[in-house]
């Protein structure tokens, strides 16, 4: 028997095996026990719950036969359905500590949709608080992801610094360089680094049950490179405020071109 909700899920009719594979899933996780940020996942952000965003990338992308949110919280869970998107089940309590990774969180609700009879052959991670996040770059992604071999494609920002030239900094404030190798160099000498713009994670769910640590994605990785004004951490009150800075410099740089 298909689990409570699944009825709604609009791709998910019940065909041969063949058809279930092709089709392509969203999840995005939101927990309710946001510890730094209080209900952060649907706290309004520039005038919407944040969770909102990423649903409204996801339907607008056209990319996604099924748009569902990984959650334990029945409020984000109502939350989300109103902006559209699926809750065909809650979250187990295993996966909804602190130290619930996000690969095994998609691990259990691939379980839970293969279980219930249904497969998928893509599917796509994006976090409930990355407002930042586009359509237009889940595009790009998705294309490098289907057209080469990678395990996973994700989003990364551009460190503004070479973290080869970085210090560790002690409590009496003494600055040690991280890799003294390179003290002698010019930062324009040193390649470019990059890190983790945290928004999103295209992968195959086949390849990701395989995985001893399924929190890595894989290996084989691939990335689309975000300008600064889209990449923003937001874990204290004033990372919030500079998303949300960036956010309208993006609506209003988005404007203006579209008056051109």
């Amino acid at each position: 028997m298909p689990f409570p909700g699944i009825a709604d899920a609009h791709c998910l009719v019940e065909v041969d095996r063949e058809l279930l594979i092709m089709t392509y899933l969203c999840v995005i996780p939101a927990r309710g026990g946001s510890k730094r940020i209080p209900r952060k996942n649907i706290r309004e952000f520039c005038g919407k719950p944040m969770i909102a965003y990423s649903i409204s990338a996801a339907i607008d992308s056209g990319l996604f036969d099924t748009v569902m949110v990984s959650t334990d919280d029945e409020e984000i869970a109502d939350t989300a359905i109103q902006l559209g998107a699926k809750v065909p089940f809650l979250r187990s309590l295993d996966n909804s500590d602190d130290y619930s990774g996000t690969g095994d969180v998609m691990y259990e609700v691939i379980s839970e949709y293969e279980n219930s009879g249904f497969f998928f052959n893509i599917a796509c991670c994006i976090y409930a608080t990355a407002p930042l996040i586009t359509a237009r770059r889940l595009q790009e992604a998705f294309d490098l992801f289907t057209k080469e071999s990678y395990d996973v494609v994700f989003p990364v920002g551009r460190y503004a610094s070479p973290i080869m030239r970085s210090y560790k900094v002690d409590e009496q404030y003494a600055a040690v360089m991280n890799f003294p190798e390179f003290d002698a160099k010019r930062s324009q000498d040193l390649l470019d680094s990059y890190f983790d713009a945290g928004q999103f994670y295209w992968f195959y769910p086949n390849k990701l049950k395989k995985l001893r640590n399924k929190n890595s994605f894989g290996d084989n990785k691939g990335v689309v490179i975000l300008e600064e004004y889209e990449v923003q951490d937001i874990d204290q009150p004033s990372d919030w405020e500079m998303a949300e800075f960036k956010y309208l410099y993006m609506q209003s740089n988005y404007s203006s071109k579209a008056k051109l």
